[in-house]
């Protein structure tokens, strides 16, 4: 049964290319609609709960799947399958990419290019979804704001205690008037997983040694992406500062160029810091950011339909939402904006280039594979 599970995992890690709405839609053809593992209902509640918490919403709902299937073992089993493909892809990339330093530097200064484009349309979408009022557009604009004057970890942490408590107090989303609310019963939380994923929290930012220090902020950051992978980018860099944005940038447009999910950018990262084993810090970083979704994911996943029902827990959710859209909007302009276009030629090529992704909407590989010629023409062809 773990292998069935492990085996049908790996075949869609292996060609889950577009991201995180894609691979629902896989998960759903596959799982629900050819191998009949789950209903659909019980398959839209997974990615309801997945879209609440933190972590890497398609990897959650893979896991949850493994969970329903075969317990914790299974998912265990759904998530090794479904991130190794990605995680050997990104490891190999890693370690190979500075044998070839002249080729590598030009090929990064097009995935910066890339990266632009990218995260511009993923912050409009996400605008789109999630900032539904006024006052919710206001949280957006004073996150950003926030953290265009003050980027760093604890200003992400205070926009988001700041942003859960105004939608705690003030109700954010109209939900449907039930007149029985089901009361969360104390035996449908998993308190084991829920108070490990409070005390690794807890630990990660208290005084550690060198080497954990470097790791620490994986964790973190797990803990902390609610929206998606991309907003992973701005989260690890506040956290992580033996890094340059050269490597982060490599690694975020690398992470979109593989199938499976975007959060093995850890995978890329754990492999870039001196004095540590690049095959250790790659396999460390790649487990401390996907354990704090995953850990929520088993806590929560019986108690969820009760906890959804709840307007002030709701509006948290809505409201952290909003604020995370700040995040991505922030990194937007620094560092991937000012760290990319350098001239009109840059500005122009960007523009053109998100103009016809909103429109068109190509496959990724083509921007991927366009961005790429750009920096290589440019060591010929200066723009």
């Amino acid at each position: 049964m773990l292998f069935a599970i492990f085996k049908q995992f790996f075949l869609l890690g292996c060609m889950s290319f577009g991201g995180p709405a894609a691979h629902l839609g896989y998960f759903k053809n596959h799982f629900v609609d050819n191998l009949k593992w789950l209903n659909n209902q019980r398959y839209a509640q997974l990615i309801s709960l997945s879209q609440a918490l933190p972590g890497p919403g398609s990897s959650q709902v893979g896991f949850a799947i493994g969970v329903e299937r075969h317990g914790l073992l299974g998912g265990i089993a759904a998530f090794i399958g479904f991130t190794l493909p990605s995680l050997l892809i990104m490891l190999l990339l890693a370690l190979s990419a500075h044998q070839f330093d002249s080729i590598y530097f030009a090929v990064v200064t097009g995935l910066k290019l890339f990266a632009v484009v990218i995260v511009a349309d993923a912050t409009l979408s996400m605008a789109k979804s999630f900032c539904t009022s006024w006052l919710l557009k206001a949280i957006a604009l004073a996150s950003t704001l926030l953290l265009l004057l003050q980027p760093n970890l604890f200003s992400q942490i205070a926009v988001l205690v700041i942003a859960a408590t105004i939608g705690a107090i003030w109700p954010l989303l109209k939900l449907p008037k039930n007149a029985d609310i089901p009361s969360v019963k104390t035996s449908q939380i998993n308190w084991l997983a829920l108070g490990l994923f409070t005390l690794l929290l807890i630990v990660s930012f208290m005084p550690l040694n060198d080497k954990a220090e470097l790791f620490a902020p994986f964790y973190q950051a797990g803990a902390m992406v609610f929206g998606g992978g991309h907003v992973v980018l701005p989260i690890l860099q506040a956290g992580i500062t033996d890094l340059s944005t050269e490597q982060f940038l490599s690694a975020y447009a690398s992470a979109q160029a593989v199938p499976g999910p975007m959060f093995t950018i850890a995978t890329y990262l754990g492999t870039q810091f001196s004095g540590v084993n690049p095959i250790t810090g790659a396999l460390l970083a790649t487990l401390l950011i996907f354990l704090p979704g995953l850990l929520l994911m088993f806590a929560l996943q019986k108690s969820w339909l009760q906890l959804a029902q709840r307007p002030r827990f709701a509006s948290s959710i809505a409201a952290l939402n909003a604020a995370v859209v700040g995040f991505l909007a922030a990194a937007l302009y620094s560092p991937i904006w000012t760290s990319a276009v350098h001239n009109m030629w840059h500005i122009a090529l960007v523009l053109a280039a998100f103009v016809w992704l909103r429109i068109a909407k190509p496959p990724i590989w083509w921007l991927l594979i366009g961005f790429i010629l750009v920096g290589l023409g440019q060591q010929y062809l200066p723009l």
